[in-house]
């Protein structure tokens, strides 16, 4: 009877530890963007919770000249990286810290062309998702979230 009150007890006290732990309030950060033309927007370009980061889509938008990269879905695709790594380096992140990415593309028969470009910039081969959507903002042909850990 002993032995079994002490196991009960014990794991009881484990299942309080964990809740407990579990319970941890992490803080939530809303990042200001790099650049303040982007503040603007109605959605932060980053959050923070915790060592995790949650980056906003980006489309291929060259934003020095206000327009979607040429060249198509492979120069979409480099410059939506280039827009990524910009919002990384803005919190001392890298492509090497992105754990996940969610890929949406306005047209599937894009995804060969598009798989030449990203394989080329995300070597650690994060977790993916790759769908596609009838339209994305500014006529994109590609759009791309990431979560990265520091």
């Amino acid at each position: 009877m002993k032995a079994t009150l002490r196991i009960f007890l014990s794991v009881l006290m484990m299942g309080v530890l964990t809740n407990t732990y579990s319970q941890e309030k992490t803080e939530i950060i809303f990042h200001k963007p790099a650049n303040p033309e982007r503040a603007k927007a109605p959605f932060s370009e980053a959050v923070q919770a915790g060592n995790l980061f949650f980056l906003a889509g980006q489309i291929g938008m060259d934003r020095s000249v206000g327009k979607l990269a040429d060249g198509g879905i492979q120069g979409e695709t480099e410059q939506t990286i280039k827009n990524i790594q910009g919002v990384l380096k803005h919190h001392g992140l890298s492509l090497d810290n992105v754990v996940k990415c969610t890929v949406i593309l306005s047209d599937i028969n894009d995804f060969k062309a598009f798989n030449e470009i990203y394989t080329q910039y995300f070597t650690n081969k994060p977790a993916r998702t790759t769908f596609a959507a009838k339209d994305l903002a500014a006529g994109a042909k590609i759009e791309i979230e990431v979560m990265a850990i520091r």
